[in-house]
């Protein structure tokens, strides 16, 4: 593997000490996946990175970045602080990068649009990406921590949860081109409005420079808080209707994927998505803008994205009950529109009975039993049988029809073998929550059930 970090750059972008002469090829900061000749990053918080110091060691890594004295080992790399010092060393990657950067944010369909543009633009030139959904405080410099010099592209992803978030980290990344997927109500119970959300996520392209690009969806609420931000540079709009500049016409959506034309300024083409949901359109419309505002040909994206699929817990179809029923595993996170585009896709795919089993969408505040409540007409529409979990599940639950309530149990611990009781073959079942809902236990006794004798 190619070097990352020079004994001479780690002490250059952290001021720290290092007596040992390493080469650095990765950088890790949890010993259960480092790899040999990885940087080890003793990060404090609910555990203590330097306990695990020794471990990274002995797994092979060639360098620890650590803020205690007393480790001794001349491969420590000593600095005031280890936080801190990661963030330094995302600034040196950062000034040393001279390819395109790429920010990502939005409510919902931030990490499927990263993954997306990770697969279109590695088909113009080898690309580095966020990892799963490393988009917060230390998972935003770790991701510039681990940028190849050499790399063309870097897409970074940026949540957010509080305001005032997302600005330091975008003036991290430094983007060339900023794109904010869709304004919605996550996490509306720690920021207050719409309003409050929109402002937060535009504040993404204060670190655009005066040539950057800022892509916004052409149907977001506050639009106006949203164009106001971007006033300093080129603003897009990607979406499906004749307001954007890059959108899709003529959209197909089926049990097998989607079909549609994008059509951007200077053309169009045809663009073949092999995964359900109209949502994924959308999606795929803000990654191909990206494109587009890169000044590249988005032919080959368009073909590089017909190989694009969702990740575990994203949307990803798999058999179950030995084969003879599917699931569609969406339990890494919900909100209300996350939850209507996924059961939009439920009602797509071929089923002897489509079940909806959802957990807890958190952060919701004073909004949450209006949020829950807003989804009973989706459901009902969508599925034939609905579970649900969870304190804040209960007022959806509870309003349902009759003919449609499946079962209700306080946590996903507790629900997941009443769902697994019912599964039966021909059945397709979506699997959907707030990650700290848990659904991933009832995913995980789904995958274990056995078809009947």
């Amino acid at each position: 593997m190619n070097t990352l970090w020079t004994s001479h750059d780690l002490r250059a972008a952290t001021g720290g000490r290092l007596d040992a002469d390493v080469s650095v090829t990765g950088v890790s900061i949890d010993t259960r996946t480092i790899m040999p000749g990885d940087l080890f990053i003793a990060l404090v918080g609910e555990r203590d990175g330097h306990d695990h110091v020794a471990d990274a060691f002995a797994k092979g890594a060639a360098c620890a970045l650590v803020h205690r004295a007393d480790m001794r080992d001349p491969r420590c790399l000593l600095v005031g602080d280890t936080m801190t010092a990661l963030v330094a060393l995302a600034c040196y990657a950062r000034a040393r990068f001279s390819g395109r950067v790429v920010a990502v944010t939005g409510s919902v369909g931030k990490t499927t649009t990263k993954d997306m543009l990770g697969v279109a633009l590695s088909a113009y030139g080898p690309t580095h990406a966020s990892v799963a959904s490393y988009n917060n405080h230390w998972g935003v410099p770790l991701t510039l921590a681990r940028l190849p010099e050499d790399a063309a592209y870097c897409i970074s992803e940026i949540g957010m949860n509080h305001a005032g978030e997302i600005a330091p980290l975008a003036t991290l990344v430094r983007p060339d081109v900023a794109v904010i997927t869709t304004v919605g109500s996550s996490h509306i119970g720690n920021m207050g409005s719409i309003g409050a959300i929109a402002a937060e996520k535009a504040s993404l392209f204060s670190a655009l420079g005066p040539n950057g690009i800022a892509i916004i969806p052409d149907d977001a609420p506050c639009e106006d808080i949203l164009a106001a931000a971007a006033a300093h540079v080129m603003l897009e709009r990607a979406g499906t209707s004749d307001a954007a500049t890059n959108r899709a016409i003529n959209v197909s959506c089926d049990e097998t994927g989607s079909t549609f034309v994008f059509a951007d300024p200077d053309e169009t083409l045809a663009v073949r998505l092999n995964e359900p949901g109209e949502h994924l359109v959308r999606n795929a419309v803000s990654a191909l803008a990206v494109v587009h505002a890169l000044g590249l040909d988005p032919h080959a994206a368009a073909a590089a994205l017909a190989e694009w699929s969702p990740g575990a817990g994203r949307g990803l179809r798999r058999p179950i009950l030995d084969g003879t029923a599917i699931l569609l595993d969406e339990s890494y996170n919900a909100s209300v529109l996350s939850v209507r585009a996924s059961l939009r896709t439920l009602a797509l795919l071929p089923a002897t009975r489509r079940i909806a089993v959802l957990g807890d969408m958190l952060e919701m505040g004073d909004f949450a039993d209006e949020a829950h409540r807003s989804l009973a007409s989706d459901l009902v529409a969508s599925a034939d049988l609905v579970f649900c979990c969870g304190t804040q599940m209960k007022a959806l639950f509870d309003c349902l029809p009759d003919r449609v309530r499946a079962g209700y149990a306080p946590d996903s611990a507790a629900l997941a073998p009443m769902v697994r009781a019912t599964l039966a073959a021909g059945d397709c079942v979506l699997v959907k929550g707030s990650l700290g809902s848990r659904m991933a236990r009832v995913v995980a006794a789904l995958d274990t059930a056995k078809a009947a004798a």
